[in-house]
């Protein structure tokens, strides 16, 4: 046992479920190397997390509690992620001052929660969007790091929004820009990003209006990360090596310990081991349908927690998957279609019966590390990317928004693990990729270089790899913590 009091970190995503699983997963990390770890949501996730896992769950376990600090926003009872502009505001003007409040109470020498002794906070690790943890951890002057959740290259294309605008690139004049060919311009001035287009960029550049909310809101907060002690990111580096030595030489104090995934599994055991914050309840009974299927033979299809579409669209989904042929492993969230409930075809149900099957949220790592899955067709959001690298498992592409066209293009180029759909999907090129990745050569070189990244993703998180050491050095030089609880 170390001479020191125990250390205490508090960890804030921000309030969307692709944020809010890294950042667990970096928690329990935290809480395997002697931490006291208080995980902070807001009322509305900290409701539906109530409601996912039941009241046991949110009691934590040693050493280990949650928090909730109001978003400002209207009561909601939906089972859906919040509009994204309507939130950054939120998180921008009404959650300071809750989480000042907070701070000072978990602050609190002799503070005693639900009868158990709480030590004094020692850092705050907050989500790269949300700056008013770092600006009430400064004035409480307490250390703090920011987690970056999505990837480097996102990271880096939204490092460079002020440069669009100097160059006149942004706003776009008129909503020609959509189909007169200007976003396929390449842009040569991003270091460490070759070859991209202004439709690579993450996606909030697309607009006319020069005050649009999550263009200027992601400008300003990826700006301010670089106002923190230190930068983690959940990549490793053989993956993203370029862009981040080019975000090295503007801040030098970045750790990249992931994927966080496997990172876990070399760390945490125990009672810890199957702690997740997902906000959906997860439909297990999947698995044991895929232990009837045979190797690298089904679609496993899920476009992340905020993407919608239209009904056409799903339509279109629906029937390429059909047409196909081969089997399916389907989430459709409730809430998927724009303003509406998803409602599949009648003739589609009954045509896919014995070879498909529909849930509405699934246990995905799991899945993607399944040896049944052939090809994930996914919006290329972050944790789904490293998910599927983690399984070996080559992607087709659909990005909805953010950073998710970024990931898309270095997918499909920089590591040839994908193909992209059309974003006006047709049923016929849904065909015609699913039969691509599951029986055609191009197919075939995918999966090798999945395979490959895998193969490197395991040894970066090995014990002695460079995300495995990254995260000891993380610990003892930005976190302060040298001797084991």
């Amino acid at each position: 046992m170390g001479s020191r009091k125990q250390p205490h970190a508090v960890c804030v995503p921000f309030p969307a479920q692709g944020h809010i699983n890294p950042m667990m997963q970096l928690a329990k990390l935290l809480h395997s190397r002697g931490f006291y770890i208080t995980f902070v949501n807001t009322e509305f996730n900290h409701r539906r997390l109530l409601q996912s896992k039941g009241p046991e769950f949110l009691k934590g376990c040693a050493d280990f509690q949650f928090e909730s600090i109001p978003d400002g926003l209207p009561p909601s009872d939906r089972d859906a992620t919040q509009d994204p502009p309507t939130l950054c505001i939120a998180m921008r003007d009404n959650c300071l001052d809750p989480f000042r409040v907070l701070l000072k109470k978990l602050n609190n020498n002799n503070n005693s929660i639900a009868s158990r002794q709480v030590p004094g906070v020692t850092c705050v690790v907050s989500d790269g969007a949300m700056n008013f943890a770092m600006k009430a951890a400064e004035e409480a002057g307490i250390p703090e790091v920011q987690f970056w959740t999505a990837s480097a290259c996102g990271f880096m294309g939204y490092l460079h929004y002020p440069q669009l605008v100097q160059r006149g690139i942004f706003p776009f004049k008129d909503e020609s820009f959509q189909s007169d060919g200007s976003l396929d311009t390449t842009i040569d001035w991003i270091p460490g990003m070759r070859n991209i287009r202004l439709k690579d960029m993450p996606s909030f550049i697309r607009t006319t209006d020069p005050n649009d909310i999550l263009f200027n809101y992601l400008s300003e907060e990826v700006q301010n990360c670089l106002k923190a002690s230190a930068i983690i990111f959940n990549t490793f580096d053989t993956l993203e090596h370029q862009v981040l030595q080019a975000i090295a030489s503007k801040f030098h104090n970045i750790y990249t310990i992931g994927p966080l995934s496997l990172l876990s599994k070399q760390v945490i055991d125990g009672e810890f081991k199957s702690l997740n914050s997902s906000l959906w309840k997860e439909d297990t009974k999947c698995l044991q349908w895929l232990d009837t299927k045979e190797p690298n033979s089904v679609v496993y299809v899920n476009y992340g927690s905020i993407t919608v579409m239209t009904d056409q669209h799903l339509k279109e989904f629906a029937w390429g998957l059909a047409n196909s042929k081969h089997p399916f492993l389907w989430i459709v969230r409730p809430d998927i279609v724009m303003g509406d409930s998803a409602i599949l075809p009648e003739h589609f149900v009954e045509e896919t019966k014995d070879r498909g099957l529909l849930v509405s949220w699934c246990p995905q790592e799991q899945v993607l590390s399944h040896p049944s899955i052939g090809v994930f067709l996914t919006h290329c959001g972050w944790n789904s990317t490293l998910e599927s690298i983690c399984g070996g498992v080559p992607i087709i592409c659909w990005p909805f928004f953010a950073e998710q066209q970024t990931n898309c293009r270095y997918a499909c180029t920089e590591w040839g693990i994908g193909m992209e759909v059309n974003h006006d999907v047709k049923r016929n090129e849904i065909v015609a990729l699913i039969n691509e990745m599951l029986e055609g050569d191009k197919g075939k070189q995918m999966r090798k270089k999945a395979l490959k990244l895998k193969k490197e993703a395991e040894e970066a998180t090995d014990v002695g790899g460079l995300s495995y050491n990254n995260f000891d050095r993380l610990i003892k030089e930005a976190l302060h913590y040298c001797e084991q609880y």
